[in-house]
This record gives C-alpha cells, structure tokens and sequence, in this order.
C-alpha cells in the first residue's frame, strides 16, 4: 500500500472513532432530559422525597422518567434505610411525600408531580 492510502485510512478510523464517542456520550434522549434538571431541583428544594427500592418496577420508572435529571431528586432508599421507612410510614414504593406530610404512594407523572408541588415542567 502506498503511504496516503495509509494515511487516508488511519484518518477514517480517527474520524470513526471520534463520531462512536460523540454518539455514547451526546444522545437525544440524554439531550432532551436535561430539560428536566430544573423542575427535578425545584422538587429538591421544596423538600420533596421519594421513597423506593432498588428493585422495585415503578421506581426504576418513576427514575427512568427524570433521565439522568434524577440525580437531583431527593431519594430515600427503603433498602438501605429501613428504620427511616417504618417511621414515615411507607408501605409500598415508590412512596412521594410532600411538605407538610402528604404522602402519595404510587408513580406519579410529571404533570401530577407539577401539580402536587406547584414546581414548573419545562415547556
């Protein structure tokens, strides 16, 4: 092989491999979910907590639905928090509670979650 072909190749594996990494680290659904951070601060600053389980269905829901914003929810897990549990009543995941002790167990849409909180989903 002649020396450009050999460069010219080098240089599309260089160019696919940059396009592979912008593609794991940049995708629309992470993109889209961003737009979340705001209202799921909002819920943190308001002192809202959700209460669940690793292995329960509807809180890996309830987390999916937040994307990567659920970082900024204020979770309790019920597994590694027992006591915390059994003495804010929970008895089923995933469990909300608001100020003021309004407890709601059961998955929540953003919109109820707007609703309930008074925190604004991003338009």
């Amino acid at each position: 092989m002649s020396k450009k072909i050999v460069i010219v190749l080098i240089l599309i594996v260089i160019a696919l491999a940059l396009a592979a990494v912008i593609l794991t680290f940049y995708s629309p659904s992470q993109a889209g979910n961003s737009k979340l951070d705001d209202f799921a601060k909002c819920l943190a600053l308001k002192n809202i907590v959700m209460y669940g389980t690793p292995w329960c269905e509807w809180c890996q829901k309830q987390e999916a639905l937040f994307g990567r914003a659920f970082q900024f929810i204020s979770f309790s897990d019920c597994s590694k928090n027992p006591q915390e549990c059994v003495a804010k009543g929970i008895n089923g995941t995933p469990t909300w509670i608001f100020p003021g002790g309004k407890k709601i167990q059961s998955y929540l849409t953003l919109e109820q979650l707007s609703q309930e909180s008074g925190c604004e989903l991003p338009k």
